[in-house]
């Protein structure tokens, strides 16, 4: 069999990499989906930011030993101060990205984040077999940062002129502005979801998950403001926040003031096993953030049957249409409270709408994306089935 010609993709990514006891850690879904593209090369090198120190409980180890990380500076930040300090660094972040790419055969790019803006200004001078993931919301939202919008205006240009995914379809987009989806959950993991949402049924006491990073914009406050409406008029609910960051110390303020015990509550990070025991433990799963692209609980959640309220942004009205799950304004605690009360008092059918999310999420696993990466790069790179390693 003829051997791959493509031997090394560099992956330039803003996520901050931990290396630790002899690992190399990151956000555990992004470690997860990494590892599924170390799969179709032989080396796999991140440019990436990188802290010599333990990782939070969120994070998960690379599990391909193919992955190496090439460490570029750490910058970001709001402040008048940070900003002056990119500023100042940007020759050595150039320097350092250049010097990565030069020494790739190919090239992903992962936006939006500040190495992604400067990645997809790069990669066109060093390689033709270049792809890039746009993780945020293509369409763009009231209040986003102007360099989010910059990096699509340059991934939808003739200068980048290579593939790029992007959650949902989105009318007059350039041709090489490709839909692409993605879940976590590998064939097994799928099946027992199936299981699990077959049997699906609404306790009692209506169970609440939320699964993610506590940061501002995925409003974990306003689930723990709603729950605490619900719990002054008697209503029966408890909740479980799955997930680490930066929020982490204001929400345990938060549940403390509400007087409910705080490890029940604050879980932290978990392994994904066990975050799997929890969509199945789960009646409704909560994400109502300002702003989405395709999240990956919403869509795990309903393949286990959990009937997910998530916000009217992005790609969330998509994946919760035709009676699939339900809707609300991030920021509104009133509202969420709200619905959360019709689910608990079976005002809405929750058998029915358990069923078909269910039924729906299921087309998306873990081992249907390898596939469906290496497809979309043969297809675009115009490469013969040989060139990208074939992973059983």
């Amino acid at each position: 069999m003829k051997e791959p010609k493509i031997n090394n993709l560099l992956i330039v990514s803003h996520v901050v990499h931990y290396k630790w006891d002899n690992a190399l850690y990151a956000y555990s879904p992004y470690a997860r989906e990494i590892d599924i593209w170390a799969d179709l090369f032989p080396q796999v090198t991140i440019a990436a930011p990188l802290r010599n120190e333990k990782p939070p409980s969120d994070c998960l180890s690379f599990s391909r030993t193919n992955i190496e990380i090439s460490p570029q500076l750490e910058r970001g930040g709001n402040t008048l101060k940070d900003k002056v300090i990119q500023v100042l660094s940007l020759p050595f972040l150039l320097a350092g990205l250049g010097k990565a790419m030069s020494k790739a055969d190919a090239i992903q790019v992962r936006c939006p984040g500040n190495l992604g803006l400067l990645g997809v200004i790069l990669a066109p001078l060093f390689s033709c077999y270049r792809v890039a993931k746009y993780a945020g919301q293509w369409n763009g939202y009231e209040g986003e940062a102007r360099s989010y919008r910059l990096q699509r205006r340059i991934l939808g240009s003739r200068w980048w002129n290579a593939p790029v995914t992007v959650y949902g379809e989105w009318p007059n987009q350039p041709h090489h502005v490709i839909p692409f989806f993605t879940s976590l959950l590998t064939g097994t993991q799928i099946e027992r979801a199936k299981r699990n949402a077959e049997n699906k049924y609404k306790h009692h006491t209506l169970s609440v998950l939320f699964v993610g990073r506590l940061t501002p914009e995925k409003n974990i406050h306003v689930l723990l403001k709603a729950q605490k409406l619900l719990i002054d008029k008697e209503v029966k609910i408890e909740s479980r926040i799955i997930g680490d960051g930066p929020m982490r110390h204001s929400l345990e303020q938060q549940v403390k003031m509400m007087g409910l015990n705080m490890e029940d509550v604050l879980v932290g990070g978990l392994p994904f096993e066990k975050v799997l025991e929890n969509y199945e433990w789960a009646d409704v799963l909560v994400l109502a953030s300002e702003t989405e692209g395709w999240p990956k609980a919403i869509a795990e959640a309903m393949a286990f049957g959990v009937v997910c309220i998530g916000s009217n942004r992005g790609l969330v009205p998509q994946m919760l249409a035709e009676g699939r799950g339900l809707l609300v304004e991030p920021g509104d605690e009133i509202a969420l409270a709200s619905t959360l009360h019709e689910i608990a008092i079976g005002k809405i059918d929750f058998a029915s709408m358990s069923n078909k999310a269910s039924e729906w999420a299921q087309h998306y696993s873990l081992d249907g994306l390898r596939d469906a990466i290496r497809d979309l790069l043969i297809r675009e790179w115009h490469l013969s089935a040989a060139e990208l390693r074939k992973v059983s």
